[in-house]
C-alpha cells in the first residue's frame, strides 16, 4: 500500500471508498464496547478474592482496628505503605480507599488553611495557578479548575515534564504546584529520569509553600520483565532543604478491589502532623478493618509484587494485541498516527493526524465502542491540536479488544482520509 501522504486525490478517494465499507460493516455488527477508563476486568478483580476472607483485625500492638482511634492509620499499614513508597512509617497517613479523595483533599487543604511552610491560606491570593504536564490525568485537572487555578500546560517528554519550562514557570509566586505521576504516566507511560527528580526537588520556587503533587498511581504496575523505577522525591527533596515540597499519594485500586481499596499519602513528617491536626475534626479514623485486610492479603512489597505478575499475565497480552493492530492495520499508510509502547501503567497513548482525534472518538461511537474523550487529557478538555487520545485496553475480554482495536484502526483511517480529501 501507498502511504497516504503519497496518494493522488483519485487514489484517497478509492482507499476512503474501500475503508468506509469496513466501516460500515463494523457498524452492522451492533458492537456494544467501553474503553473509556482504565478499569480493571472482571479477570484480574477475581485475584484478589482471598482479600475477603481475612479476619486479623487485632494491630501488632493490640489495636483493634473494629474499634475508634489511630486516624493515621494501623501501623502495619503505614509500614506496608512506607516500603511500596520508600519513605518512612512515620512520614505515612493510611485513609480510605481512593487516591483522587486525598489529592482532592491536599488541595482543598492549601485553598482553605494551607501547609507547614505556608504563611498564609492560597484563596487569600487574588490568582492561583498550577502546572499541569500533558497529556496529563483528567481527575487532576478536574480538582484545580473546580477550586479555580488557571491551569498551565507543560508538554510532557519521555523523561517527564519539560523542565526547562517548569522552573521557568514556577518562579511566579501564584503557581502553587504541579500534578506528577512519575512512573509509567498517565496516560504516555513515560518514566520520570532521575535528572527530573532532582530539578523538581531543587528547583527555585517563587512561592514558598509551592507543592509536587506526586501520583505513584502505577508504583507497581509493571508489564515487562524490567521494573522500572524513579528516585524518591521526599529524599531528593531532603538533599535540597525543600522536604515540605512534595506530597506523595498510592493507592491498592488496581491492586485489589478499585471500589475498596486502600490510599495512603506520604509528606515530611511536619506535614504530616499539620495535616493529621487539619483532618482531626473531619474523621475518627478511615476504615481500619479494610486496611488489616489488606496488610494480611497482600503482606509486604515483595508479597505485592508476586500478586501484580498475575495481574500482568492479564494485561500484557492485551496491550501487545492492541500494539500490533496499530503495527499491522496503520503503519503502512504513513504518518497518519503513532503511538506509545508502556513498559507498565494501564495506558497507551495514541496520536492521530492534527485535528482528527474527536472525529475518530465519534466514529468508534457511531460503531459501538465508547472511548474517552478527546481532549480529556488536557486542561478545560482542549488539546489545541485535536490529536490526542487515551487508549484504555483493560476493562475488555480480548475477544472484544480485537474487535475494538480493529475497529480503532478503521476509524483513525477514515477520518485521516476525510482530512487528506479535504485538503
Amino acid at each position: 500500500m501507498k502511504e497516504y501522504q503519497s496518494m493522488t486525490k483519485q487514489e484517497l478517494q478509492e482507499e476512503y471508498e474501500a475503508v468506509l465499507a469496513q466501516y460500515q460493516s463494523y457498524q452492522a455488527k451492533g458492537l456494544k464496547l467501553d474503553m473509556s477508563r482504565g478499569k480493571p476486568c472482571a479477570e484480574q478483580l477475581e485475584l484478589s478474592n482471598e482479600l475477603l476472607s481475612q479476619n486479623q483485625y487485632i494491630g501488632e500492638n493490640g489495636e483493634d482496628s473494629r474499634n475508634y482511634g489511630l486516624l493515621a492509620g494501623m501501623p502495619q499499614a503505614r509500614r506496608f505503605f512506607a516500603e511500596l513508597m520508600d519513605v518512612e512509617e512515620n512520614e505515612v497517613i493510611v485513609g480510605g480507599n481512593s487516591s483522587l479523595t486525598l489529592m482532592y483533599y491536599m488541595i482543598d487543604l492549601g485553598w482553605r488553611v494551607g501547609f507547614a511552610d505556608s504563611d498564609h491560606p492560597w484563596r487569600t491570593e487574588e490568582k492561583l495557578k498550577f502546572l499541569c504536564p500533558v497529556p496529563g490525568y483528567d481527575r487532576h485537572f478536574a480538582i484545580t479548575e473546580y477550586f479555580g487555578f488557571e491551569m498551565l500546560p507543560i508538554p510532557m517528554k519521555e523523561d517527564g515534564p519539560d523542565m526547562d519550562l517548569v522552573e521557568q514557570l514556577a518562579a511566579d509566586p501564584s503557581v502553587k504546584g504541579i500534578w506528577c505521576v512519575p512512573l509509567y504516566s498517565n496516560p504516555d507511560g513515560y518514566i520520570y529520569s532521575a535528572e527530573t527528580v532532582r530539578r523538581l526537588a531543587s528547583m527555585k520556587t517563587g512561592a514558598p509553600d509551592f507543592k509536587i503533587i506526586w501520583d505513584n498511581a502505577y508504583c507497581v504496575h509493571h508489564l515487562t520483565d524490567e521494573h522500572c523505577s524513579v528516585p524518591d522525591i521526599l529524599t531528593e527533596c531532603k538533599k535540597y532543604g525543600t522536604k515540605d515540597r512534595p506530597l506523595l499519594v498510592c493507592s491498592t485500586s488496581k491492586m485489589t478491589f478499585p471500589g475498596a481499596g486502600v490510599a495512603a499519602l506520604a509528606a515530611s513528617e511536619a506535614n504530616i502532623r499539620h495535616i493529621l491536626t487539619q483532618m482531626a475534626p473531619m474523621a475518627i479514623s478511615a476504615d481500619k478493618m479494610n486496611q488489616m485486610r489488606h496488610v494480611s492479603f497482600l503482606k509486604n512489597k515483595a508479597g505485592v509484587l508476586a500478586h501484580m505478575e498475575k495481574h500482568r499475565a492479564i494485561l500484557e497480552p492485551k496491550f501487545e494485541l492492541l500494539k500490533e493492530a496499530f503495527a499491522c492495520q496503520l503503519t503502512p499508510c504513513g504518518a497518519i498516527a503513532r503511538w506509545t509502547s508502556p513498559k507498565g501503567g494501564y495506558f497507551i497513548s495514541l496520536y492521530v493526524m492534527d485535528g482528527c482525534a474527536k472525529r475518530v472518538v465519534q466514529l468508534c461511537k457511531e460503531a459501538g465502542v465508547i472511548l474517552t474523550p478527546a481532549g480529556s487529557a488536557y486542561p478545560y478538555g482542549n488539546d489545541p491540536q485535536d490529536h490526542h487520545l487515551r487508549i484504555a485496553p483493560s476493562y475488555p475480554t480480548v475477544a472484544e479488544l480485537d474487535q475494538a482495536s480493529q475497529l480503532l484502526c478503521v476509524s483513525v483511517r477514515l477520518a485521516s482520509l476525510e482530512k487528506l480529501l479535504q485538503a
